[in-house]
């Protein structure tokens, strides 16, 4: 059985040696900074140099490590997946479960990206099934925490603290955000674009003046028509083009892009003056007639994506921003995934996400761009779905 250090150095060892694989095999130092970094870690530890040191001749006297001779220092090669014969997806499990402790599949999903590309939540959950019906099985699933979506998973490997993990998720129920992934991504867009389709007029008249009465929403969008100047202005995720009209309005050349050809007909109907293409915004192209666009507005766009997409989505956007071209990014943000069957008068299978502030930020920052403002914005009650949104200006630098 493993002690919590000699976890915390094997995990650090697995995941260092997939991550930065041209500073592996690691030193004394490199294995403790690795253990305390401040990220990606829990609980987050500052062992000394000492506590690293016994906890590696302990793994060396179990042949869980080996020492390879450098110029001038020692370094350390971790033989833990080879004793356990560990294919990588499993060993990104392992991996991440040794360096965090009790984890969702959804959670495992988002937090193993680096080390190996599960296709959806349903590989994952595979593969931790596999893990359990070892012989000497690796690991074990909890019983369902109060507040959980789903179930938290757990190594066998050693001890681990599971009072204060299952007291924090009591405190702060961790949403399982890649729930919406659960079918694959593939099915969810399909979901989406018959969801749409089906509700397209409906949700014109619905929501098609809404802006009327969102004071807030009408002067960012105003700036961000300034800001772009003559630059053509993309707006992603359009729906029935209420926001598309009222960017041309304020000055802005601007085109909508919407995955629904239900929505691209509503907005065309409601703006036979503006162009409106079907186009998911995931792989939105140059427009037509100059290099890249000057800005992006993607106005409740990401409301259906899991958590692990949002970085990948946002830095396409950016690619096709021209230099010192801005995104203005709109979306609710809270601790829930909304489930709902039924979307004005229509049967649909529709899963709305509810972001982390901190996770769009950060996936917009991830994506090179400067984030020149955020605000937080509560609902207006009586006229909008009653949850927080967040609003992102940024800048993609020259």
């Amino acid at each position: 059985m493993l002690e919590a250090t000699e976890q915390r150095v094997l995990g650090s060892l697995l995941e260092k040696q997939v991550t930065v694989p041209s500073t592996y095999p690691m030193s004394l130092n490199a294995i403790r900074s690795a253990c305390n970094q401040a990220t990606s870690r829990e609980p987050v530890t500052d062992f000394d140099e000492a506590t690293v040191q016994e906890s590696l001749r302990g793994l060396r006297l179990r042949e869980l490590v080996r020492v390879v001779h450098g110029d001038r220092v020692l370094k350390y090669h971790q033989l833990l997946g080879q004793r356990l014969e560990l294919a990588d997806d499993e060993r990104a499990l392992i991996t991440v479960l040794l360096l965090r402790g009790p984890q969702s599949p959804g959670e495992l999903k988002t937090r193993t990206d680096r080390l190996h590309a599960f296709a959806d939540r349903t590989e994952v959950e595979e593969c931790l099934a596999r893990l359990a019906s070892r012989e000497v099985p690796l690991v074990v699933e909890l019983p369902k925490a109060p507040g959980h979506h789903d179930a938290r998973w757990v190594h066998l490997l050693g001890p681990v603290e599971l009072p204060a993990a299952v007291a924090a998720a009591v405190a702060a129920p961790v949403v399982d955000r890649e729930v919406v992934l659960a079918g694959g991504a593939a099915q969810r867009d399909v979901n989406v674009t018959a969801a749409y389709d089906a509700v397209a007029t409906a949700y014109a008249l619905e929501f098609g003046t809404e802006l009327e009465g969102k004071p807030f929403d009408r002067w960012l969008l105003a700036r961000v028509a300034q800001l772009a100047g003559i630059d053509p202005v993309a707006d992603v995720g359009c729906g029935p083009g209420h926001v598309t009209r009222f960017l041309a309005e304020a000055g802005a050349s601007v085109s909508g892009f919407d995955v629904s050809p239900g929505m691209v007909e509503e907005a065309r109907l409601g703006s036979p003056d503006l162009g409106f293409e079907v186009a998911d915004f995931r792989g939105l192209m140059r427009p037509r007639l100059a290099p890249a666009w000057g800005a992006i507005v993607a106005w409740y766009a990401v409301i259906h994506l899991a958590e692990s997409e949002l970085a990948s989505a946002v830095a396409g956007l950016a690619r096709v921003l021209r230099p010192g071209g801005w995104l203005a990014l709109a979306t609710h943000v809270g601790d829930a995934v909304h489930h709902v069957e039924e979307f004005l008068g229509e049967p649909v299978q529709l899963d709305f996400v509810l972001h982390d502030a901190t996770a769009v930020r950060e996936a917009v920052a991830a994506a090179g761009l400067e984030v020149v403002e955020w605000y937080i914005r509560g609902p207006i009650a009586g006229a909008e779905a009653q949850t927080d949104r967040i609003y992102i200006l940024a800048r993609k630098p020259d």
